[in-house]
């Protein structure tokens, strides 16, 4: 299908705006919805919307403030009435920047802050959303023959590899590795409540790569340059991924090159 509606959650840079501009470029009718926290500040975000002012809406959307997400819900069911693909992009390492890297550096007030932005924010946006995925017109991915066996939209959170408990051989980084894995949890349990029933949601965690963005740059030194992709890359690898989705696959967590990585 050539449109589709679709919201990226945490859309002003990185990963989020490269998404908005690979679906903006490669469906030509798709109405994208792109969410931040201050779209005032956006510059990049802003100058995307100057180029496709009757496809691109932003909404102002703090993840952490749930009266926010509420909200863009009711305007997104306003102006839309559905959803066909939800991506969850919005994250932190740390509020300090960098990854704890021993017990002594852990905090209260970094744990929860990380995972309010990277865990709670994302299954409070399912929440909201979920209302609206159910109407999506299948869009997005590969249906089956089978209409029993069909979805109506997909929801994308954004993961990452260490975030996985069985591949966990360094330590560290605790509220990031903690936050990803659980949000890993809500991918699962999403993946059942929303596949239950005749209108079915494809839930799944994406694992990006190593990315060039602000999120990864005090480690850039220490990965290899085959290794460090830029957004454009990561954004066009994912999309393949969502692309050939379907019920077969929902609930299962991928890393940027389709191979599947253990929870």
């Amino acid at each position: 299908m050539a449109g589709g509606v679709v919201l990226v959650q945490g859309a002003s840079r990185g990963l989020g705006l490269h998404f908005c501009k690979h679906i903006l470029t490669a469906r030509k009718e798709a109405s994208v919805i792109a969410t931040c926290r201050s779209p005032e500040a956006a510059s990049a975000l802003q100058a995307l919307q100057r180029l496709y002012p009757q496809n691109l809406t932003v909404l102002r959307l703090d993840a952490t403030r749930e009266a926010e997400i509420r909200e863009a819900a009711e305007v997104v069911a306003k102006e839309h009435g559905r959803l066909d693909l939800l991506i969850n992009c919005g994250a932190m390492l740390h509020p300090s920047g960098r990854g704890e890297t021993s017990l002594q550096e852990v905090s209260a007030e970094g744990l929860s802050i990380t995972l309010a932005t990277n865990t709670i924010g994302p299954l409070v946006m399912a929440k909201y959303f979920a209302p609206l995925l159910w109407k999506g017109i299948g869009a997005f991915g590969h249906q089956f023959a089978d209409q029993a066996k069909q979805h109506r939209a997909i929801l994308v959170n954004l993961t990452a590899k260490v975030g996985s408990i069985g591949d966990n051989a360094l330590g560290g980084w605790y509220s990031y590795r903690m936050s990803k894995a659980a949000l890993n949890m809500a991918t699962k349990n999403l993946s059942i409540e929303l596949g239950r029933g005749k209108t079915k949601v494809v839930c799944v965690s994406l694992h990006p790569g190593t990315v060039n963005t602000d999120l990864s740059k005090p480690y850039h030194r220490n990965v290899p340059k085959d290794k460090l992709f830029t957004p454009e890359y990561s954004v066009n690898c994912l999309m393949n991924i969502i692309e050939n989705l379907d019920m077969g696959k929902t609930g299962k967590f991928f890393a940027w090159d389709g191979s599947a990585l253990p929870w």
